[in-house]
């Protein structure tokens, strides 16, 4: 079964790397990056369009390499249009943060108060699951729903409904206290955009639109696309460079349903970096505060996350990040706000490589680039040539 991004991989990568300081120069040339880029896609054929946004203070950058489809080839740009994934996440714990701010919700709140009264929300030694527990991913609830058996496997969740949702929760028996451990779920991502639009009374695309887009001036960022934006938009391709279907999340779309562009990505980057005043300030800042341990640690780094947000941390370096994949889309976002510089990376690739690790070593030359997986090519055997063959 697809998923948005599996983080544990990438978690053990990223902190084998942060025991060393991060680099103190300036971020990687132009053209140091485009051919990170073309060697990513022309060598390694990881992917056919690439773009990497970076900010930085004086400074915004658009590196971009690669086409729009195979067979168009239209080049990538800072306006071409990406599923961005599990990034959506960050949008869902950025609207619970502005509806604390705003008091209309607790952080502490527990969910069933915002769910029809038949819902049996799944308890454990008389505590409830709260919205923190959800932004945080420590709810206990697993990363998928049992009840998820697509359709149509190539697009998991388009037909996965509110009634199964709730038909999930209310059968559910948590396996550990809430709380207690970090699991990452997009079950848990998906049902917190769920109950925030509910407390706000309107659909998750209307109420990322008012709290957040408008606000940033964020105009390429949605879930449906606009023809002018779909012909934007990038062809997917799995991961092995075929072409992929789009990916549909009608109940879960808090989980991953976005798309977006580099502009406005850079445009969410500058916000969160302080390099744009918005009212929303005061929530960007309140989603690093609250911290639980994301269960992976290293002698002097440790992993943590904070509402949405993944944290790595050592004592003179502090990454803040949150990746993203659909079935034909690889992305990351990440900033240091100590040197108040920003990465954003998009692909319309679901291959392994992925773009993550482009992402950290932009930020620290020290983190290396992940070599991909050897291509196998099956050689002909003259039957005339004794030995044996398999």
């Amino acid at each position: 079964m697809p998923v948005l991004r599996p983080l544990l991989a990438f978690l053990l990568f990223l902190l084998a790397f942060m025991t060393t300081a991060v680099a103190q120069s300036a971020l990687p040339s132009n053209d140091e990056i485009r051919k990170i880029l073309v060697d990513r896609i022309d060598r390694d054929r990881q992917s056919v369009g690439i773009v990497v946004g970076i900010i930085e203070p004086g400074a915004r950058r658009i590196i971009s390499y690669g086409a729009l489809a195979k067979d168009d080839r239209r080049s990538v740009d800072a306006d071409t249009v990406f599923e961005i994934g599990s990034i959506t996440k960050v949008f869902t714990s950025l609207i619970l943060a502005d509806m604390v701010q705003r008091g209309e919700v607790a952080l502490t709140d527990p969910i069933a108060k915002y769910l029809p009264r038949e819902v049996r929300v799944p308890e454990r030694n008389g505590r409830q699951i709260t919205l923190e527990d959800l932004s945080t991913h420590t709810a206990g609830l697993p990363r998928l729903p049992n009840n998820l058996r697509p359709a149509d496997p190539v697009n998991p969740y388009a037909d996965y409904s509110v009634d199964q949702l709730y038909q999930f929760l209310s059968n559910y028996t948590l396996p550990r206290d809430i709380g207690s451990q970090f699991e990452y779920s997009n079950l848990g991502g998906g049902l917190l955009g769920h109950v925030l639009a509910r407390r706000a009374g309107m659909d998750y695309e209307a109420l990322v639109h008012s709290r957040i887009l408008v606000p940033l001036k964020m105009s390429d960022t949605t879930i449906r696309l606009a023809p002018a934006m779909r012909a934007r938009l990038a062809v997917a391709y799995d991961g092995s460079l075929n072409p992929a279907t789009n990916w549909d999340l009608p109940t879960l779309a808090g989980a991953g349903a976005l798309r977006s562009t580099v502009n406005d990505m850079l445009a969410f980057l500058a916000a969160n970096l302080g390099y744009a005043d918005s009212p929303l300030n005061p929530a960007m800042a309140a989603m690093l505060k609250e911290r639980r341990p994301a269960g992976l640690a290293l002698a002097d780094a440790r992993m943590e996350v904070g509402l949405a947000w993944m944290i790595t941390t050592r004592k003179d370096a502090q990454i803040v990040w949150h990746n993203g994949g659909t079935g034909g889309y690889r992305s990351i976002i990440a900033f240091d706000s100590r040197r108040r510089v920003g990465v954003v990376v998009l692909s319309n690739a679901g291959t392994p490589a992925g773009v993550d690790d482009i992402a950290m070593h932009l930020l620290d030359p020290a983190v290396p680039l992940i070599q991909p997986p050897k291509q196998h090519t099956q050689i002909p055997v003259d039957p005339k040539i004794p030995g044996r063959r398999t």
